[in-house]
């Protein structure tokens, strides 16, 4: 099927200020127009995918945001308003009387024929949740998921339509969603009594939701599930992993819990006492990455993937996109989540690290003098280590138990003062690049390899602290046992 795209631009731009209208008429490439944007004070911008351009060399006014307010809809309490009978959204910026004085006039299109990429798992009756980072496509997709279903195989569907994102603005549902009916929602955080009210009223086979973002859409999204209605929803993630971290949403896929095993079960598993685990069946039985409009990462079963992830074992997915005569290509990945490189892998000079019993002003002095840049977070999941003192890593605090469990390595030094502050940064700074490391991991993943085939304890390199550390966090997630051994600078692991 081949794509074709209805945005009716020409209502939008009929809201706009004659200068900026024509500003936008004169330009050639407006079919990838993705907003413009009129900020008080500042000159009005139309961005597109690659660039961004200045319309107007007068500044916006007052009179020009009146201009466009008095042409659309009334704004929700989530500050976005429509055009009826279209799917553009106006996104308000208000100062702090709760005056206007910024708007985001984004173009909302219908592109039909997007859906075929994965419209076998759409089809397959599942539960499928689409993620992605924001302007990716996945409220274009969900509207030709929403038509597909309805039009084509004749199923009841309700969309639940937030801001009117889905079906547009006004009573009337734009066409884009076929026969499928649309129960708008009064404000943002009605949502999720909306989403109960659609299957227990109206008896839909099929309930679509965009932009699940809190625990009680994602607890109203289980219950769904539970009474054998099918889900198709969104959310904003950039993969799998990510979504998992997130305490708010992990739900969707089932939620992780921390359990607590005994010295016997620890010892039998070859892992730390405390390991995470999926605590219930997901939610959504399909969950799909788009990376990019036309490609899309596809874990088919997510109870397996999200097991797989946990116990740091081999994952497979499949990748999908359309190539340029618009056929669907697939090719099966294999990743191992054993190790993420994004955050166990600093660049040189750029680890990011979380401080816990360590003086932040003390380590930027040594920093300072050693001219080593440093960046401290407060975010521990955004962290690529954890610093602390040993005496604080002995009594086992929550944040550092945390960071066990999440696959962060945790330095421990012996006292807070400048002298081993100033040891820890010669120890993490040692000159090293991706090359080595990398070549670190292969030579640990070939010892795993072997040590599982049977042929014994095999003694790795001679390698600094930190590489020694993710290579014994590499052996533990393969539920191996590991040590180090010798002296520096000959000190290395042996994985057994």
């Amino acid at each position: 099927m081949q794509k074709v795209i209805a945005d009716d631009l020409d209502v939008l731009l009929g809201i706009l200020p004659s200068h900026i209208e024509q500003a936008l008429i004169q330009n050639p490439d407006n079919s990838e127009l993705l907003e413009v944007v009129l900020d008080l004070g500042r000159l009005p911008e139309a961005r597109y995918p690659q660039e961004e351009i200045t319309l107007s060399c007068k500044e916006v006014t007052d009179l020009d945001i009146g201009h466009v307010i008095s042409r659309i809809g009334s704004f929700s309490g989530d500050n976005r308003a429509g055009i009826e009978r279209t799917l553009h959204r106006i996104s308000a910026i208000r100062n702090r009387e709760g005056r206007i004085i910024g708007l985001t006039c984004r173009i909302g299109r219908a592109v039909f024929g997007t859906v075929k990429i994965i419209q076998d798992f759409v089809e397959s009756g599942k539960s499928v949740l689409l993620l992605g980072r924001p302007g990716v496509g996945k409220t274009t997709m969900l509207r030709e998921v929403a038509r597909v279903l309805a039009d084509d195989l004749r199923k009841r569907v309700i969309v639940v339509d937030t801001s009117n994102e889905i079906a547009g603005d006004g009573d009337i549902p734009h066409p884009a969603i076929g026969r499928a009916r649309r129960m708008q929602v009064p404000t943002p955080t009605m949502q999720h009594a909306v989403m109960i009210e659609a299957v227990e009223n109206h008896m839909p086979e099929i309930v679509i939701i965009d932009e699940i973002g809190t625990s009680l859409e994602a607890e109203a999204a289980r219950t769904i599930a539970e009474r054998g209605v099918q889900l198709v929803g969104t959310a904003h993630g950039n993969s799998l992993e990510n979504l998992m971290m997130n305490p708010t949403l992990s739900d969707l896929i089932g939620g992780i819990q921390t359990v607590t095993l005994g010295d016997e079960e620890a010892r039998r598993r070859h892992t730390q006492k405390s390991i995470l685990e999926r605590k219930a069946p997901p939610t959504f039985d399909i969950l799909v990455e788009m990376q990019e409009r036309d490609r899309v990462v596809i874990h088919p079963k997510v109870s397996e993937a999200v097991d797989t992830i946990l116990h740091g074992k081999i994952q497979r997915a499949e990748i999908r996109w359309l190539d340029k005569d618009g056929e669907i290509k697939k090719e099966k990945a294999i990743s191992s989540h054993v190790l993420n490189k994004k955050e166990l892998e600093p660049k040189e000079g750029s680890t990011i690290t979380y401080l816990f019993g360590i003086n932040r002003y003390k380590l930027e002095e040594v920093a300072k003098e050693k001219q080593i840049a440093i960046e401290v977070t407060t975010d521990l999941t955004k962290a690529s280590l954890l610093l602390t003192t040993k005496n604080y890593y002995r009594r086992k605090p929550q944040k550092i138990r945390d960071a066990e469990v999440f696959g962060i390595p945790i330095y421990a030094i012996k006292g807070n003062d400048l002298p081993h502050l100033r040891q820890y940064l010669d120890s993490i700074y040692t000159p090293r690049n991706d090359s080595t490391i990398s070549l670190a991991m292969n030579e640990a993943q070939e010892a795993i390899v072997q040590v599982k085939e049977g042929k014994g304890p095999v003694e790795l390199g001679p390698h600094n602290a930190y590489i020694r550390r993710l290579q014994h966090l590499l052996a533990s997630r393969h539920r191996l046992a590991s040590r180090s051994r010798g002296k520096e600078p000959e000190r290395r692991v042996e994985i057994l």
